[in-house]
């Protein structure tokens, strides 16, 4: 059972190794040890001096560490950062380097040539581990569970900003609170799961039965979910779920985002819906009536293909995001 699986306030967020070459201009000379002390220092200098990193839709990038080797040819860079996603980390830190060379003088016809980011091994495991099925006797909760769960969800509420769920009794509020934070968390995390069974003989969602997040988007889609799709998916969910952090509540403004905030609310019934003398519906409904969608949705999962008129871009998942 998914509400078993609740965890922290915060959103997953994971320790990637980036690996970057940064070389000169092609007509440069072999660089002379005095020239690669210099290249070395002016990185160096520059990379401590890098507070945070902001990526897309402002979620921060965290830089932790890096080592810089330059040889006779290049600069190469080692920097482990700390982000929710690892396309966030990887285009947040390639954005940074670009403007890193342009804004140093004396290394402002230098380009990026490489910039790769992996996930540490311990991350990686934990994001992309395929939890073995429970059987029933495994899912059944006691009671002492439960109030483990309903504690959970009450520490994660805190992290919420983005909505004020005045209607509702403090105690469900900041239940509520709780189960959308943790259900942004647990999404997130299955989808790297889905990514990499995708990316396992380059599939898509109509060739597997075992995924546990693109199979909730539209069923006549399925065939043209692909890993690409998903790991543009995955930034998605990342940036509703930070928003949800926020005090200042951005509804979803693509097709793409109003899909993951539906996942959202429907991974955040499941986790209300154990406790059952928990006013689910009343508080689902409190969240419906702050969480606005400018773009719909709904016409998407109705089962008749005239429901969707080809001609538009909600016909086409990739313009999900225009």
């Amino acid at each position: 059972m998914t509400g078993a699986r609740a965890g922290d306030a915060k959103l997953l967020r994971v320790e990637y190794q980036l690996t970057a070459l940064l070389v000169p201009p092609p007509d440069t000379a072999e660089l002379d040890p005095l020239q690669r002390h210099g290249v070395a220092a002016l990185l160096d200098e520059q990379l401590d001096m890098l507070a945070g990193i902001e990526g897309p839709d402002g979620v921060e990038i965290e830089p932790l560490d890096h080592r810089i080797d330059v040889t006779t040819t290049g600069a190469h860079i080692e920097w482990l950062v700390e982000a929710p996603a690892l396309a966030f980390a990887e285009e947040g830190a390639k954005h940074v380097l670009d403007e890193l060379l342009a804004q140093t003088e004396l290394l402002a016809r230098w380009q990026v040539q490489r910039c790769e980011v992996t996930a540490s091994d311990a991350a990686l495991e934990a994001a992309m581990s395929d939890e073995p099925p429970q059987d029933e006797e495994e899912d059944e909760l006691t009671e002492a569970d439960l109030e483990e769960h309903l504690d959970q969800l009450a520490d994660a509420g805190g992290a919420l900003r983005a909505f004020e769920f005045d209607d509702l009794a403090e105690e469900h509020a900041q239940l509520l609170a709780g189960a959308l934070i943790t259900s942004a968390e647990i999404l997130v995390g299955e989808l790297f799961g889905d990514i990499a069974a995708l990316e396992d003989g380059d599939t898509t969602v109509d060739e597997h039965e075992e995924l546990a997040v693109l199979p909730l988007l539209p069923e006549r889609y399925r065939d043209r979910y692909t890993a690409h799709f998903a790991r543009q998916f995955l930034i998605t969910m990342v940036i509703v779920g930070y928003r949800l952090t926020q005090p200042a509540w951005i509804p979803p403004g693509t097709i793409a985002e109003s899909l993951a905030l539906h996942l959202l609310r429907m991974e955040a019934a499941t986790q209300l819906a154990v406790h059952e003398d928990l006013p689910t519906e009343e508080m689902l409904a409190a969240f419906d009536a702050v969480a606005v969608h400018e773009v719909s949705h709904e016409h998407l999962y109705k089962p008749h293909p005239e429901s969707v008129d080809e001609d538009d871009a909600a016909a086409d998942p990739d313009l999900w995001w225009d």
